[in-house]
C-alpha cells in the first residue's frame, strides 16, 4: 500500500512537471491596431511577369502632391497574400502618407495574380518583384525618382535575389527578414513553437527533429537549402535591416552577427525594443513609429 502511494505521488509530480509550462506559458494574443483596406487610397493594377509568363495584380498607392516620388515594390512574407493584411497595410500607409509611392503585388496564386506560390522558388518570386519594377517604369499614373524593394519577413530573403538580377533596384529594406540560412531560421521558430507546450530545454532537444521533417514538406522544400549570404555579398546598393527584439520567427542576434561575420558592415541594422516579428510598439499597439521613421529616412536619403 505504501509503495502504491509513493508511485502515485511520483506520477502526480511528473504530471505536474509536464503541465506547469502550459500554465505559465499561457499568454493572450498581442493586441495590434492596424488600418483597414478602406483606409487606404489605392488603385488596382495589372502587369506581367514576362520571364515566367504570369499575369500579376496588385495595389498601387500614390502619395498626394506632385512627384517625382521615391517608390518601393513590396515583397510579402511566406504563404499566400491577402490585400487586407493589417501588417502590410500599416506599413504601406505610413510610406504613402510620407511621400513614398508603393506597389504591393498580390503574391502569385493569391487574390488576382496567376500562378501558385506553393513550390515557387525564391528565384521565381524575385522575378515577380522585378516585374513590379518594370511596371513602375512603364506606368503613366505618376513620376517616380527611383525604385527600391522592401522585403517583409520572408520577403527579406527574396529582396537581395531580386536586386542581383535587376539594375533598376536602388535600395533594399528588410523588415524582420533573416540573414541566417533556412534551417537556422526554421529551427529558431520551431524552438519557440514547441516551448509553448514544454520546457525550453526540451524544446531545443525536439526542434531539430521537427525542423528536418518540416523542410521536406512541399511548401518549404523549394527553399530548404537557401542561404541569403551569397546574394547579400553581391548587393551593391544601400541596405537597411529592421529587427524586432524578441522575434520568435528569426534569431535576431544571430542575424546581426552573421552580417558582421561576412564583413557586411555597410548595411544599416536597427533593433527595436520588444518589437517582435511585427515590429510593434507596445505603448501604441501598432507598428513602431521609430521603425517607420527610420525606414522613411533611409528611403528618402538614397542618392541616385
Amino acid at each position: 500500500m505504501k509503495k502504491r502511494k509513493v508511485i502515485l505521488i511520483a506520477v502526480l509530480i511528473f504530471v505536474l512537471f509536464l503541465v506547469l509550462p502550459l500554465i505559465f506559458n499561457k499568454k493572450g494574443p498581442r493586441h495590434f491596431t492596424t488600418p483597414s483596406l478602406s483606409d487606404i487610397d489605392y488603385s488596382e493594377v495589372f502587369f506581367t511577369n514576362d520571364t515566367d509568363n504570369l499575369k500579376l495584380a496588385g495595389m498601387l498607392m500614390i502619395p498626394k502632391g506632385d512627384g517625382p516620388f521615391p517608390t518601393v515594390v513590396i515583397i510579402q512574407g511566406s504563404g499566400p497574400s491577402f490585400r487586407d493584411n493589417g501588417w502590410n497595410l500599416a506599413i504601406v500607409k505610413y510610406l504613402q502618407d510620407n511621400g513614398i509611392a508603393v506597389l504591393i503585388p498580390d503574391k502569385r496564386g493569391s487574390e488576382k495574380s496567376e500562378g501558385e506560390w506553393i513550390g515557387a522558388s525564391f528565384d521565381e518570386l524575385a522575378n515577380d518583384a522585378i516585374a513590379g519594377t518594370e511596371f513602375i517604369k512603364s506606368q503613366d499614373q505618376f513620376e517616380y525618382s527611383y525604385i527600391g524593394i522592401v522585403g517583409m519577413s520572408q520577403g527579406g530573403w527574396i529582396a537581395p535575389v531580386a536586386e542581383n538580377k535587376s539594375a533598376d533596384v536602388s535600395f533594399i529594406a528588410s523588415l524582420s527578414g533573416a540573414t541566417v540560412n533556412a534551417y537556422e531560421q526554421l529551427l529558431h521558430e520551431e524552438i519557440h513553437n514547441i516551448s509553448k507546450y514544454t520546457y525550453p530545454f526540451i524544446a531545443k532537444m525536439i526542434a531539430p527533429i521537427t525542423t528536418n521533417r518540416l523542410q521536406k514538406m512541399e511548401y518549404l522544400s523549394s527553399y530548404a537549402d537557401f542561404d541569403p549570404i551569397p546574394y547579400l555579398k553581391k548587393v551593391d546598393v544601400p541596405v537597411h535591416f529592421a529587427f524586432g527584439e524578441g522575434d520568435k520567427y528569426i534569431p535576431v542576434r544571430a542575424c546581426i552577427e552573421r552580417l558582421e561575420e561576412y564583413g557586411l558592415n555597410d548595411f544599416k541594422t536597427s533593433v527595436y525594443p520588444n518589437g517582435g516579428h511585427a515590429l510593434i510598439d507596445i505603448e501604441s499597439s501598432t507598428v513602431s513609429k521609430k521603425c517607420m521613421n527610420d525606414l522613411v529616412t533611409f528611403i528618402k536619403g538614397i542618392e541616385n
